[in-house]
């Protein structure tokens, strides 16, 4: 970490800092001229702003990496101002610990990193003065405060250089690394399924399914399910009863004439050329097959997306509509006088006209409108249901009351059947208690519900009956591994006895060159973290789903450190793990430091700033 990098970070802080400030409305006038700082550590302060812009910043990262807006109460819920206020206060210790050792940079130093700030220069890119103090004066600091910071943080890295330098891992490190990863395989192996057993298994009778059912009720659990009473009403229930008139219907469909009446257009392409004769040249050339027209396009330092006109009309070519509609797919047509000058047309496709009558027409057109006015009968109800729910009408007076329909439902996280397809209603099914008075909630798709929370169920067993075609499947499953588990251990043992693995009468299979991270399709997902686990010669069964691999290993191939691409890797992990040694030093080093400070927290002071973040 060198100098100028940590203050130039320090710096990219601050300016952040003032930009928060300007879009977020806080300001150090705000929380009062007589707190001025959250705490200080061995007599170093934490100035209020600097913690308020910390918070705010860490505010704005974490909701750029949720893709949402995040709020401060949200944030204090997993500590994020309990973790910017330790980073300070640990950052604070070093620069007291820096300052107790003596380590500082001079004059000319901080002079040459304020000279070299674009913040701080003119538009003739010189340091500007009245720039430099307007800024600072901004985020409600002097020259001096901020001249210091720049000391402290240059103090600091020295500081941490000096805890770092010389960190290295011995070169054996990487090297055993890269044996353990570079090291493959060659075995050999057959993978066993149903096809290869000697006879199917036998269909079981109704005690084994009781039997495994009663030894495996773990499999076949209800989930947990809050139990709830909801009234709905959506615009399909009531579009039976809804009148549209035939004056509106006729009416859409003459507003959309252009939708269902479109003419014949053409897929095309237009090329300007600089003259009449160069235009007939190439209409020529591309005749006579001599020039592509995608090299003539070329030719004129162009692109097809450049000269393509998408899917155009007759009447919008003007001069060049007969001629391009009157041409074929396919044909380059031209040359044709246009506003930019001499063009040839190329056509790539057409599109035949399409006329749908007001008959074919009238159906959806009627439905659509039966759908819009169903959505404003439903939202002129809204109050008034709203003020039965709060005259005490209860979910199921709502039926009564209402057009709305009352149901129940076992709700749990992944049903979407019905009214749990929308995402209002599980969003309230989440978070609705037993105390909660119902209440019209509104659903995408124009419909209204209210919910009620009945209890609550735990997760249970399902009666054997209902998981009775899941108990087969499973006790299925399970048949057939144990069977194909049995025929590989027969496998195992012939070839124990001498037998080679191709003899056995299955499909066989050679790997070479396997890494410790490859993927081998259709076969067990740990058949490869076991093979790296065997000794050479050695034999073993690895069972997966419905499959049992029977493997052999043929070959343990060290790991090539001596070509170029160890080499580059070496490299690339030494450097990595440098950093990360040095890194986890100088954390335990701030640690040390940070417990043996002098820490003093002002309360009252962090509690003005949060309020200021809510």
């Amino acid at each position: 970490m060198s100098q100028k990098s940590s203050i130039s970070n320090k710096l990219v802080w601050v300016l952040m800092g003032l930009l928060i400030l300007s879009l977020g409305g806080f300001g150090i006038t705000n929380l009062g001229g007589t707190i001025n700082n959250v705490g200080t550590v061995d007599g170093k302060p934490i100035a209020v702003t600097t913690y308020s812009r910390a918070v705010q910043q860490e505010l704005t990262n974490l909701s750029q990496q949720t893709g949402q807006q995040i709020t401060f109460q949200q944030a204090q819920l997993f500590g994020l101002n309990q973790q910017v206020l330790g980073r300070l206060v640990t950052q604070r210790a070093l620069d007291a610990e820096a300052e107790r050792l003596g380590l500082s940079i001079g004059d000319e130093n901080v002079r040459d990193e304020l000279l070299s700030i674009p913040a701080f220069q003119g538009l003739d890119g010189n340091f500007d003065r009245e720039a430099y103090a307007f800024t600072l004066d901004s985020a409600g600091l002097n020259e001096g405060e901020f001249e210091q910071s720049l000391r402290e943080g240059a103090a600091t890295t020295l500081l941490q250089t000096a805890v770092t330098a010389g960190v290295q891992m011995p070169a054996t490190y990487a090297d055993t690394i890269l044996s353990y990863l570079g090291e493959t395989r060659d075995f050999t192996m057959a993978v066993l399924t149903e096809a290869n057993l000697p006879e199917p298994v036998a269909a079981p009778d109704e005690a084994a399914l009781q039997a495994y059912y009663d030894a495996n009720t773990d499999q076949f659990l209800r989930p947990a399910t809050r139990d709830i009473t909801y009234a709905w009403l959506t615009p399909d229930m009531i579009l039976d009863t809804v009148e549209v008139d035939e004056t509106a219907v006729r009416a859409l469909y003459d507003d959309r004439s252009a939708q269902y009446n479109q003419p014949e257009r053409r897929l095309v392409e237009r090329l300007v050329m600089g003259s009449t004769e160069a235009a007939q040249a190439a209409i020529d050339a591309i005749a006579a097959g001599t020039e592509s027209f995608e090299a003539t396009v070329e030719a004129r330092g162009l692109s097809l997306a450049d000269v393509d006109l998408g899917d155009v009309t007759k009447e919008s070519l003007g001069a060049a509509g007969d001629v391009v509609f009157g041409a074929a797919s396919g044909q380059t047509v031209g040359p044709v006088d246009t506003d930019l000058g001499p063009a040839i047309y190329r056509i790539n496709g057409i599109l035949n006209a399409q006329s749908t009558s007001f008959e074919d027409a009238q159906a959806e057109l009627r439905a659509e409108l039966a759908g819009d006015r169903a959505r404003r009968v439903i939202d002129a109800q809204i109050n008034d249901i709203d003020d039965l729910l709060a005259g005490g009408a209860t979910i199921e007076e709502l039926a009564t009351e209402t057009e709305m329909q009352v149901a129940t439902i076992n709700w749990h996280a992944g049903l979407s059947e019905g009214i749990a397809g929308y995402e209002e209603f599980r969003a309230q099914a989440v978070q609705v208690t037993e105390s909660d008075f119902p209440a019209i909630e509104n659903l995408a798709d124009g419909g209204i519900f209210a919910i009620r929370l009945d209890g609550e169920t735990e997760a249970s067993p399902a009666p054997f009956v209902d998981a009775k075609a899941d108990v087969e499947a499973a006790w299925r499953a399970q048949a057939v591994g144990d069977a194909l588990q049995s025929l590989a251990t027969d496998y195992v043992s012939q070839m124990a006895a001498g037998a080679d693995i191709i003899s056995l009468g299955v499909t066989v299979l050679q790997e070479t060159d396997i890494a410790r991270g490859d993927f081998i399709p259709d076969v067990p997902a740990t058949l490869v973290e076991t093979v790296f686990g065997m000794d050479l010669g050695g034999v073993a069964t690895v069972a997966g789903g419905q499959s049992v691999a029977v493997v052999e290993l043929d070959a343990i191939n060290a790991a090539d450190l001596a070509e170029g691409e160890a080499d580059s890797l070496r490299g690339i992990l030494t450097t990595q793990v440098n950093q990360t040694f040095a890194q986890e030093i100088l954390n335990a080093y701030s640690t040390q430091i940070r417990l043996n400070a002098d820490v003093q927290i002002d309360q009252n002071a962090v509690n003005a700033v949060h309020s200021h973040l809510q």
